[in-house]
């Protein structure tokens, strides 16, 4: 990996590569921090306007979904936190991880991958005819009766990394794995919030309805999954979304069951 490629990351070479109208342009990067999603929580309390981007080189205490630990090695990847304050109701909120996982699908596939996406977080490229993870998301809302305060869209991306701890080793992968050559990580920083600000804007003026296409377009769908929800496990058929977002499986009975909060466990 050559030297411009492993540089740290810095808001002046970030600036001068976004072609982005607004998202982005209030930028602060860090060279390790606990969580970038705790930064921009702490920002957004404070008051910070919609579309500031904080990003960090490293982090000690990177979570994904349900409290998980997010690997996040120095110098790699891109672990990048966005605050948002859209005038949509708290319930029209959810599907803004979707829209996310969408965004980074379409920019992945500028770099010569075949991104899929699977419900509701994760996007996956395939090594060697098996998914691997090579992105997560983890959204995070503050609401104040029926407005909301602010979102906080987190988003880990493996770009150059090529060794993984022992229980991500047959479960994750990196961009520069899959393309077998390193990426820098400001192009595919540019271009990630370039896709997300075009899907954003379209969701802030039609709400989840704008997410469902988007979503669709790269989605892991019609293969059988297993699927934990309110305690319980549905086996079936991914089949879709529903216009608020919600996955939609046909369990081995034959009737639709609704998947509004859950995982898929296969």
């Amino acid at each position: 990996m050559t030297s411009d490629l492993s540089a740290p990351l810095d808001a002046a070479r970030i600036g001068a590569a976004l072609t982005t109208r607004w998202l982005g342009r209030a930028c602060e990067t860090f060279a390790t921090c606990a969580s970038t999603n705790d930064l921009c929580a702490e920002r957004g309390r404070a008051g910070a306007a919609e579309g500031l981007l904080i990003v960090s080189d490293q982090q000690s205490r990177g979570r994904g979904r349900m409290g998980r630990d997010w690997f996040s090695p120095s110098g790699e990847n891109l672990y990048l936190s966005l605050l948002l304050r859209p005038l949509r109701p708290p319930s029209e909120i959810p599907p803004l991880t979707l829209l996310a996982g969408a965004a980074l699908a379409e920019a992945l596939a500028g770099f010569g991958v075949v991104p899929r996406l699977k419900w509701p977080n994760d996007v996956l490229i395939s090594v060697d005819g098996e998914p691997r993870k090579v992105a997560g998301i983890l959204t995070e809302m503050v609401s104040e009766g029926n407005r909301v305060a602010h979102v906080v869209v987190g988003i880990g991306l493996n770009v150059n990394g090529r060794a993984f701890p022992a229980e991500l080793a047959g479960r994750a992968t990196s961009l520069a794995l899959a393309r077998g050559e390193p990426v820098d990580r400001v192009a595919v920083l540019c271009a990630v919030l370039s896709a997300f600000e075009r899907a954003y804007d379209d969701f802030r003026a039609n709400g989840p309805r704008a997410v469902v296409p988007r979503w669709s377009a790269h989605a892991a769908l019609g293969s059988r999954c297993r699927v934990a929800v309110d305690g319980r496990e549905v086996s079936g058929v991914a089949l879709g979304l529903d216009p608020d977002g919600a996955l939609q499986v046909r369990d081995d009975d034959g009737r639709i069951v609704r998947v509004i909060s859950g995982e898929i466990t296969s």
